[in-house]
């Protein structure tokens, strides 16, 4: 699996799980350069390296930009008035913090070392400053999306040194969202109401997207036919969108819904496809590929289905978030090999 060297990704061990919510790109992104020949695979390493490299770095410092609830509100603009600050935050007591996500209130999640070795998930405000939220009994825990509430989730280790989904609210702490019956499950996004999705174990040893809700608890929403999805956002609605195995051994977008379950998106006629984003109204964001191996950022709608994006001149593009007037942002690759962030209006 290609992996990025250098900068934070080496700061240590526990830094590598930031990597959630595109673990799946990266295994994907290896399957298909395995399948290339020796000059497909020099080809697509040099076209694809910088693009995986530089969604890394955005991921792991990105849900501040991309609204992981649902990634889908656009920041109000500065006061010409109004000078920029940048506030350090602090730790929880060692030399090491992150933050992974942050909210309209101003309220930061993420990760630091408390001073024991270990990592602990966090929630900072502008009025009580960075808060401890513990684990579920083990060592470390991973804050990575946070909602307009303060509710925040992740993952975190049990006593019995598994690794568990949690919902953390202000009232009730951290509260364990259990698997589907496998050893681990992770958050990976929240919405406005306080619905989880992300993906769990399963019994067989499988990874299945799910949508955590207060009232029913972990529900699995299955595959495209393979062993393996997750679920990568949640609108307000509690429709997810992610990226599922359709039998093939390859991957494809897909929309669940809860009135009607989980739709494959397609490609763009190559064999894979994510979605990283959803917007209120439903409408779909990530990734495809084309028939000639690049991958093209897209929109999806359910009218229209796939759009491709196209690119700022180059073979490739990837869209990593989307506001409710369907407007997409994320990076293209630029003719001479550069990639630059875009924004493309409908």
């Amino acid at each position: 699996m290609h992996r990025p060297k250098g900068g934070i990704h080496e700061r240590s061990g526990a830094q590598e799980e930031v990597k959630v919510r595109i673990e799946s790109l990266l295994m994907s992104q290896q399957q298909r350069v395995g399948r290339q020949t020796e000059r497909g695979r020099r080809r697509v390493r040099a076209r694809f390296g910088a693009v995986v490299g530089t969604l890394v770095a955005m991921l792991m410092v990105g849900s501040v930009m991309l609204a992981p609830a649902a990634r889908a509100e656009a920041a109000a603009p500065a006061s010409a008035s109004r000078i920029a600050t940048m506030t350090d935050l602090g730790t929880l007591g060692g030399s090491f913090s992150i933050g992974l996500a942050v909210n309209a209130r101003g309220q930061v999640a993420g990760q630091s070392d408390p001073g024991d070795g270990n990592y602990h998930a966090f929630l900072w405000t502008p009025s009580g400053g960075m808060q401890d939220l513990g684990t579920l009994g083990g060592p470390t825990g991973q804050a990575g999306a946070i909602n307009a509430r303060g509710q925040v989730t992740g993952y975190a280790d049990t006593a019995g040194g598994a690794r568990h989904a949690f919902l953390w609210t202000p009232s009730g702490g951290m509260q364990d969202l259990g698997t589907l019956g496998g050893p681990t499950s992770v958050g990976s996004a929240i919405n406005a109401r306080g619905q989880v999705t992300g993906f769990a174990g399963t019994p067989g040893g499988a990874r299945h997207a799910f949508r955590w809700t207060a009232p029913g608890g972990m529900q699995d929403l299955g595959t495209l036919g393979g062993p393996t999805s997750s679920g990568f956002a949640i609108n307000a609605r509690g429709q997810v969108a992610g990226q599922s195995d359709p039998g093939d051994g390859n991957y494809h977008a897909f929309r669940w819904t809860p009135s009607g379950g989980m739709q494959d998106l397609g490609t763009l006629g190559g064999p894979f496809s994510s979605g990283f984003a959803i917007n209120a109204r439903g409408q779909v964001t990530g990734f495809a590929d084309t028939p000639d191996g690049a991958a093209r950022a897209f929109l999806w709608t359910a009218p229209g289905g796939m759009q491709d994006l196209g690119t700022l001149g180059g073979p490739n593009s990837q869209a990593l978030g989307i506001n409710v007037r369907g407007q997409v942002t994320g990076l293209a690759e630029t003719a001479g090999g550069a990639f630059h962030a875009f924004l493309w209006t409908p």
